[in-house]
């Protein structure tokens, strides 16, 4: 659907329909009926448990928590001031992006969650499935659309998906949670590969575009590079298939054991190809009764149609100059926006990692500024990243120096995008009551360490990945480096890890040894990079140096005084 904005702009991203709006509507109903029984005492704990958690509701440390859904992470001006509302109103004046996608609230009343989710529902957004063992929000490329590496637009099928996987009676008590991830590009930016079902667009021989589906994938105690169940799949059959590898999970996987409860177990203890011909077999008995037709998908095709882009952005002279007469304007350009598949516009990252925030953080203040620059400068739409930052997908070039101006003044133009200071960072033990070890702390020590800009451009992309406990919220498996918090005797400590991706080459990261000391993890980040800046060749990025000589150069240096 395509609705105007600010006279002549316009919005393209779905938006519900009546069966959508009444589903969520009614939703809202039935659990403030449920949080009035629980508050009066009429269900008891364990019953409430699991409607909380399929309303996106945790019990913390301190509060309950509340997760909302942001489909694929796209977002409109207006859903977002909703959000900074609510900050206002219900929590303590900020959220959380999550690396789904998703956006959180650590402070929320119990009882004054019915009215967090009618509120949400008026902008078309809820908390449904964002918990719970069931089929969690669907993420994708955050420059999906727009990317020059595209073969095609992976959002329509993650709305199809969505739409799919809502409340389906079958799969609504799995064994476990259960991740979708949809990428259209050449490059995988969805990490796809560590998610339960991975779905890549991709072109057959005879220049067909379907799906290259792998199956048992996932982070978090044991971290699992996903393998390929089908190299290609029609479009037609991709709710079919899906529904196939679902429901075999759901009958095989294991409810005896939390940690052996995920499909990647069952796929490596039952081997791919047991598992896909259990698969197919289901699949060959109900392919056919749930085809795709062309015409749906090309229906959703249209609520994700090309912006009314400007031809002649492209014939700007100012953002050139711009660029010459401001180096720190430059080195924003360089790190924080990239390439658009439309002549004249970029992409524009915003930072959540400036030094002094926990990353991922945003106060209700920026959320209704950003809202505004949104509606300026990039119709009226943004996006959330899976390295919990923002992005403004379609900005002209001509605008980049007023934009930058007012980023900066609100401090989300920290010019780090993929340098070490982008750390993704779990709420560690100042929220979570599953964490082992704090993490925003460490996070913030390391900022500090490394604030010096022109040594972390030098360095160049290196991705630090931070969890508080072995659920690895924070993928701390896939990250160049990966710090994870952990429990000795009532002290914390961290494990290191080198040499994870979770990108095309996707690999789990090495040990490197002991874990330290938690006022030793940060002196231990940046002896690392030193050995990396010592040793690299000409060149040479992090991970490609850790892959030629392994972990021993920064094994010996890191444990030295040990």
């Amino acid at each position: 659907m395509i609705f105007r904005l600010q006279g002549t702009k316009t919005l393209t991203m779905y938006q519900y329909n009546d069966t959508d709006q009444t589903l969520v509507d009614e939703r809202v109903a039935q659990f403030r009926r449920q949080t009035e029984q629980f508050l009066k005492g009429e269900i008891t704990d364990d019953q409430f448990r699991a409607l909380r958690l399929r309303n996106g509701l945790y019990i913390q440390t301190h509060a309950p928590m509340l997760r909302i859904a942001v489909p694929y992470g796209l977002l409109s001006s207006r859903q977002l001031r909703k959000i900074a509302h609510i900050a206002r109103h219900y929590d303590k004046n900020y959220c959380h992006f999550t690396t789904r996608q998703n956006i959180q609230f650590n402070w929320p009343k119990l009882e004054q969650v019915p009215d967090i989710l009618a509120e949400l529902a008026d902008v078309q957004m809820h908390a449904i499935q964002t918990s719970g063992n069931c089929i969690r929000n669907t993420t994708a490329d955050h420059l999906a659309g727009i990317c020059i590496d595209e073969i095609e637009d992976p959002r329509p099928y993650c709305e199809i998906i969505r739409q799919w996987s809502t409340l389906h009676p079958e799969f609504d008590y799995l064994p476990r949670k259960f991740k979708i991830a949809v990428s259209g590009a050449l490059h995988d930016r969805a990490a796809t590969q560590f998610h339960d079902i991975g779905l890549h667009l991709v072109n057959n021989d005879a220049g067909e575009t379907g799906f290259r589906v792998l199956v048992g994938g996932g982070l978090g105690r044991t971290p699992i590079i996903g393998q390929v169940i089908k190299p290609y799949l029609e479009k037609k059959h991709l709710l079919s298939y899906l529904e196939a590898i679902l429901r075999i999970y759901n009958l095989f996987g294991r409810r005896d054991n939390k940690y052996k409860a995920r499909i990647k177990i069952l796929v490596k203890e039952s081997g791919l190809d047991n598992f896909a011909d259990l698969v197919e077999q289901e699949w060959l008995l109900t392919r056919d009764a749930q085809e795709l037709s062309a015409e749906r998908i090309q229906a959703m095709k249209m609520q994700f149609v090309a912006f009314d882009y400007d031809a002649d952005a492209g014939q700007d002279h100012s953002f050139a100059q711009y660029q010459q007469d401001q180096p720190k304007f430059a080195t924003w350009i360089r790190h924080n926006t990239v390439a658009h598949k439309m002549a004249g516009y970029r992409a524009v990252f915003l930072s959540l990692k400036a030094p002094d925030v926990p990353p991922g953080d945003m106060t209700d203040a920026q959320l209704d500024a950003v809202a505004d620059l949104a509606d300026r400068y990039s119709f009226g739409q943004l996006r959330t990243t899976h390295r919990q930052n923002l992005i403004f997908a379609d900005v002209k070039q001509a605008d980049l120096y007023p934009l930058w101006q007012q980023l900066d003044a609100l401090k989300l133009a920290t010019p780090n995008i993929g340098t070490a200071t982008d750390i993704i960072c779990c709420p560690g033990l100042d929220f979570c009551s599953l964490a082992n070890a704090s993490s925003i702390g460490i996070a913030k020590e390391i900022n500090e360490a490394l604030d010096d800009m022109d040594y972390l451009h030098d360095i160049g992309d290196v991705k630090i990945n931070m969890s508080g406990c072995m659920n690895g919220c924070a993928h701390q498996s896939v990250g160049h480096i990966g710090i994870l918090g952990v429990d000795k005797k009532g002290t914390e400590w961290y494990q290191l890890t080198l040499g994870g991706s979770s990108e095309n080459e996707a690999a789990i990261g090495d040990r490197l040894g002991p874990a330290v000391a938690k006022h030793e993890v940060t002196q231990a980040i940046t002896t690392i990079l030193d050995v990396y800046v010592k040793q690299r060749l000409d060149g040479e990025s992090f991970l490609d140096m850790v892959k030629r000589v392994g972990i021993d150069p920064f094994k010996e240096q890191v444990y030295a005084t040990h």
